[in-house]
């Protein structure tokens, strides 16, 4: 996985642009940015892809996309990462024109200096960059490009200027005071978390369809959690009263009894026999029942209907 673009071409490993985030991104930013791509690579997601896009897949979440978010969350490899990225544009700063881009945007912003293409140029990129596994090396390297062309760009001096003054130096505490300790940056989600929140948006979005009445796109958001989903009772379950919703009791009916094979407790499929069971037999067979209650009592006596 070389990439020989942007920041990549000076031995520097561009771990914004592997996440598709800008250079002054913050936690919060970046840990939304990474369960995106993560749900995107995760398994369950590629369940209908072929075996080489699994294991494409799985090589970019393990080899790029986790260490990425581990070096930008982790807070000592953060601000380790900070500095070498100022005193890298400063260096390239006075370099300037000897550095080769190739994207337009990236040679656009050389020239202009605009941080609003910056921001627009690599969202555009970062929609994108993991919808076609084949083309993602190729979209970081064009992210890169952005991030040298920005970091050039905002870099503190010009050639000749003098560096810029350090950062100042924490205030110290007051005597007596207690130090606040900075909270340690959140672990990357488990297999069982991405899992979960993969989930959720299917439901989440099934019950938006629901709350307007449109039961067949909130059954067809469940029936593809359901493919990645298989032992998801309460999925079953939820799928289960959208049928009935929709009036079709029988596949309502195969829901429930798939949600209860899996989870002989989940509420929502105890909730929803009863009713299938009432409503979900045919007329013609409620119908056949009575008539043979019928024959069989006059068959007792002897009798034939006329």
């Amino acid at each position: 996985m070389n990439i020989e673009q942007g920041l990549f071409q000076f031995d520097f490993v561009d771990y914004h642009a592997i996440l598709g985030v800008p250079l002054e991104a913050d936690p919060k930013q970046i840990r939304k940015r990474y369960l995106k791509i993560a749900r995107r690579l995760h398994p369950d997601s590629m369940a209908a892809a072929s075996d080489r896009e699994k294991q494409q897949a799985s090589e970019l979440l393990s080899k790029m996309v986790n260490p990425a978010y581990e070096k930008l969350t982790q807070e000592k490899e953060s601000a380790e990462i900070k500095l070498v990225l100022r005193l890298r544009g400063q260096q390239l700063s006075r370099q300037r024109h000897t550095l080769t881009v190739e994207t337009a945007s990236a040679k656009q912003l050389l020239d202009t200096n605009n941080p609003l293409l910056y921001s627009n140029s690599l969202n555009a990129l970062a929609e994108i960059q993991y919808d076609q596994l084949d083309r993602v090396l190729e979209i970081i390297g064009q992210i890169s490009e952005l991030n040298l062309a920005y970091l050039v760009t905002t870099a503190a001096a010009p050639a000749g200027a003098a560096a810029p003054a350090p950062a100042p130096a924490a205030t110290p505490a007051s005597p007596g005071s207690t130090p606040v300790a900075k909270a340690a940056p959140p672990p990357p989600p488990s297999p069982r978390q991405q899992r979960a929140s993969i989930l959720e948006s299917y439901m989440k979005r099934a019950r938006e369809f629901e709350q307007k009445k449109d039961f067949s796109r909130a059954i067809l958001e469940l029936r593809e959690a359901v493919q990645a989903h298989t032992n998801s009772a309460e999925c079953h379950g939820y799928l289960a009263s959208l049928y009935l919703q929709a009036g079709q009791p029988t596949m309502a009916r195969i829901h429930v009894k798939r949600a209860l094979d899996i989870d002989p407790d989940n509420a929502m499929a105890k909730t929803l026999q009863p009713k299938i069971n009432k409503t979900g037999r045919p007329a013609g067979q409620q119908t056949q029942a009575s008539a043979k209650s019928r024959g069989g009592l006059f068959g007792l006596f002897g009798g034939k209907q006329k």
